[in-house]
């Protein structure tokens, strides 16, 4: 792949495409960050369940300052790379070198756009309601890559659907983004049928031919035609080491403020990113730093941006050693996946006791359940009525949905079930909640 084309500075913008670079002292790349900052999708990420769903505590991470968090990380990541690549590559355009940080940090924003209300279980809920559920009767009624789209939905291919698709009332192009942003967007480039066991994949049929165009302008590499594949954007890596940063070390320190880590296996768990021998002067600081520190969450977020710090220098060293199979579309793996010495230990003791004792504990999983019955009952309701909206109830529900979701009478029936996943995954999970109260008459609206 050849960064001359890479790094483009056009928007995607079906029949009007502009090559401006500066436009009012902004890059398009930079214009691109401030859209998402601006946009109703991301704000709404401030109430969708990072970790622990519906917090009380509002230190504890959800998605919008999860994400805020990812782009700081993906920009310093960003901005490593564009030192890196000033030295390797020449370009036609060199100053596109100075977005890069910008780049991989609007991604990082938009990474999480499509995850539905209630953390990863919403995927499984929304996916599930299909392939095990009372949606099951759609499979005879549509083709086998749309229903794979629908009995897996991922919430990465959403993301890519929300920044592209026209959807009703909006403009053409969605949000019109530069090439290249939506293109470090996409972690997994093919579609559901290109998928293991149908999971992970990037876009849905639905977007399949704006990826096509975006994927062949760009210069990626096409690795199958039948089903459709493509090797990353090389930034996608850097996108994807800012959200694995993150994710696993935040949720630790989340972990303890919400007291399911004692203090003392919070410091020893991530104190293990520090070699006795070859970090002897970090270690050093950190003593010094704890003998004034005494408030004990100080501590721990001091331990955990040295953390960062040094997993953002590993990633980088990762990615510039492999820099020629990931040009060339070979590098099968992440970057934090190949981690070497204490970073790669400490980083899977990490992983570990997450799984053990953070992502399966008593308040996630019990909240779990409660939101996979919550989309399920959304999704059941809304399915039959845009199906059957002839209905005196189906008119009545159909009211309230918004009107970008509105679909025609004569659409397909793919277009009207992903109408419907368009406006349940778009929730928060306190919409969620309280519609679903008020369609099971659970609480009823008072009139004022």
């Amino acid at each position: 792949m050849n960064w001359n084309k890479l790094l483009l500075a056009k928007r995607y913008h079906p029949g009007n495409h502009t090559s401006l670079f500066h436009t009012n002292d902004r890059s398009l790349f930079q214009r691109d960050y401030d859209r998402l900052i601006f946009s109703s999708p991301f704000r709404r990420l401030q109430n969708k369940t990072q970790v622990f769903p519906l917090p009380r505590n509002i230190f504890v991470h959800n998605r919008l300052t999860h994400s805020l968090e990812v782009a700081s990380v993906g920009r310093s990541l960003g901005n490593k790379v564009a030192q890196f690549l000033k030295q390797k590559t020449e370009l036609d355009n060199p100053e596109l070198l100075e977005e890069i940080g910008t780049i991989v940090s609007t991604a990082c924003l938009a990474h999480d756009l499509g995850n539905p209300p209630f953390g990863h279980s919403g995927e499984e809920a929304i996916s599930t309601f299909f392939s095990e559920g009372e949606g099951l009767y759609l499979k005879k009624l549509l083709t086998d890559e749309e229903w794979a789209d629908l009995s897996h939905f991922e919430g990465n291919a959403n993301a890519f659907r929300l920044l592209t698709h026209n959807f009703n009332g909006r403009r053409p192009g969605g949000y019109t983004m530069t090439y290249t942003t939506l293109a470090s967007v996409v972690k997994y480039p093919y579609e559901s049928l290109a998928s293991h066991n149908n999971h992970k994949y990037g876009f849905f049929q639905s977007e399949k031919p704006t990826f096509i165009e975006i994927a062949d302008i760009l210069g990626l590499i096409k690795v199958s035609e039948k089903p459709m594949r493509y090797c990353r954007h090389p930034l996608v890596y850097l996108v994807e080491a800012a959200d694995d940063i993150c994710y696993q070390i935040m949720d630790i320190e989340d972990s303890h403020k919400m007291k399911i880590l004692s203090y003392d296996e919070t410091v020893d768990i991530l104190e293990n990113f520090y070699d006795k021998n070859d970090d002897k002067e970090d270690l050093k600081i950190i003593n010094r730093t704890f003998k004034v520190v005494t408030d004990i969450n100080e501590r721990i977020a001091f331990l955990r941006a040295g953390i960062i710090n040094k997993l953002i220098n590993a990633c980088s060293e990762v990615f510039f050693n492999n820099y020629e199979a990931i040009m060339e579309g070979k590098f099968d793996s992440t970057l934090i996946k190949r981690l070497t010495g204490v970073n790669k230990t400490a980083y899977e003791a990490c992983s570990e006791l997450a799984y053990r004792k953070i992502y399966h504990s008593s308040i996630v999983t019990q909240i779990q359940i409660a939101g996979f019955k919550i989309l399920a009952t959304l999704l059941k309701e809304y399915s039959d009525a845009i199906l059957k909206p002839e209905t005196y109830y189906a008119r009545n529900l159909l009211s309230i949905m918004p009107e970008q979701y509105q679909v025609s009478s004569d659409a397909s029936m793919y277009t009207k079930v992903q109408t419907v996943i368009d406006y349940v995954s778009g929730m928060t999970d306190s919409y969620a909640l309280n519609l679903y109260r008020k369609i099971k008459g659970i609480e009823v609206p008072e009139i004022s």
